[in-house]
């Protein structure tokens, strides 16, 4: 058992020691410190240990500690045995996409063709982290795509546009994919090619994404339409779907009455803040000179009226985003 003082930064654990004892379960402990040298240190100490510390660090894998596990996948990825080669594919199948980018890294350093096959699959990931891990492990592998399809992934994967847009028609469906993905300017460029192929194939995908959460995404994909053989008329129907942003009344009110001006910052009226400034300077000056009780006398019609308008203005704003 390692001292808490390890991990509050009052001792650092003697990493040399622990190598020199072979101490495996100890140093699979400390990839849990919030120190970098202390945790780079450990993940290259059990690297260094060969397959003598292969099992135990295949058994630790199990663990739910993002920072354990990725630690776990570098020091495996060092030793390079092919007991570990199943593990990480299964944790190619990982929740954390930063865990299964790590898999796919280290995959592609150890080098066994038994991974080709779900490396190719990990090129269809959600993540493009992931994506790009998996086409670099598979160019390091010397892995050639076979078909258009799988070109298209690997492609996509290695963000070499140009040539996914020399592909065409075949590409439609990976770039379909990519409108899913949680990256804006993944999604932007995926309607772009898109556009630059042009193939009516593209339409629902094109529809989908002009209810995008991001306006550069539908505004991309209101361009892409036309040269996808899709009518202007079917345009706002799909745009009508898209999220819409709507000020809550009772908030905006709530924020000018109890400071004046805030509420027409919730708003996004840029001269709320000089009304908030105002009334700052007019409260300071009637607190001098006509006391505290005169002065919210005076101020409490003003703070009501300005809550009443901010009520009323957010009531007439338009719900569409801009």
């Amino acid at each position: 058992m390692l001292p808490l003082s390890v991990f509050f930064g009052r001792e650092k654990p003697d990493i040399s020691a622990m190598t020199e004892k072979k101490d495996i379960a100890g140093l699979i402990r400390i990839l849990q410190s919030p120190d970098l040298h202390v945790y780079t240190g450990a993940v290259k100490a059990l690297g260094t240990l060969g397959p003598d510390a292969v099992d135990s660090l295949i058994k630790a894998l199990r663990t739910n500690n993002k920072p354990v596990k990725l630690g776990i996948i570098g020091a495996l990825s060092e030793i390079r045995d092919s007991r570990s080669v199943q593990p990480l594919l299964d944790t190619l199948r990982d929740g954390n996409s930063e865990v299964r980018w790590q898999a796919a890294i280290a995959l592609g350093e150890i080098g066994d063709n038994q991974a080709i096959e779900s490396l190719v699959q990990s090129l269809r990931d959600p993540d493009k982290y992931v994506r790009y891990g998996s086409a670099f492990s598979l160019a390091k592998m010397g892995w050639k795509p076979t078909n258009d399809t799988d070109r298209a992934y690997y492609f996509i994967g290695m963000q070499e546009w140009k040539a996914v847009n020399h592909i065409g028609k075949p590409a439609i469906t990976a770039l379909n994919q990519l409108l899913r993905d949680r990256d804006a300017n993944v999604r932007k460029k995926a309607i772009e090619l898109l556009g630059e192929i042009g193939d009516s194939e593209a339409t629902p995908a094109l529809i989908r994404s002009l209810a995008d959460e991001n306006r550069e995404v539908r505004w991309n994909a209101v361009m892409a339409s036309p040269k996808c053989g899709i009518s202007l008329m079917y345009l706002p129907r799909g745009l009508a779907k898209r999220p819409q942003t709507v000020k809550n009344p009772m908030i905006a009110g709530f924020l000018n009455f109890i400071l004046p001006g805030l509420g027409y910052g919730y708003l996004g009226k840029w001269w709320g803040i000089l009304i908030f400034q105002v009334d700052i300077t007019a409260t300071v000056w009637l607190f001098k000179y006509q006391g505290e009780e005169n002065s919210y006398l005076l101020l409490f019609p003003i703070y009501l009226i300005l809550a009443i308008h901010a009520y009323y203005l957010s009531i007439k704003m338009p719900k569409d985003p801009p």
